[in-house]
């Protein structure tokens, strides 16, 4: 059974950073493309970041290009989410997703399990 641990939100200043972090259990995920979305609140959930575990290729949306850098740690099943130079916008619930599937998009129906969401706040 997969799971997903998000870790690390919490309200930071405009400019500041965070780290969010996902551990991953359940099996192996050297097959999968793991990925990061964010929903603010009255909105669709969003595409923000993807890494495929295995290979190290990445894609970000726009908004975050520059600024946001996904990561992972094989020897722990942890992706990281390096986010800098927040800005309000950012403000939304982030949340974890694993895609079994080494070449997955940004496309939400392509992600088989989810986390529970760490909240960002970022104020203005």
């Amino acid at each position: 059974q997969v799971q997903l641990v998000e870790s690390g939100g919490g309200l930071v200043q405009a400019g500041g950073s965070l780290r969010l972090s996902c551990a991953a259990s359940g099996r192996t995920f050297s097959g999968y493309t793991m990925g990061w979305f964010r929903q603010a609140a009255g909105k669709e959930r969003e595409f923000v970041a993807l890494r495929a575990w295995r290979g190290g290729y990445t894609s970000y949306a726009d908004s975050v290009k520059g600024r946001f850098t996904i990561s992972k740690d094989s020897a722990k099943n942890t992706v990281y989410l390096q986010m800098n130079s927040l800005k309000p916008e950012d403000t939304a619930v982030y949340y974890c997703a694993a895609a079994d599937r080494p070449a997955a998009t940004s496309r939400r129906y392509e992600y088989d399990y989810w986390g529970q969401g760490t909240q960002v706040t970022v104020s203005s």
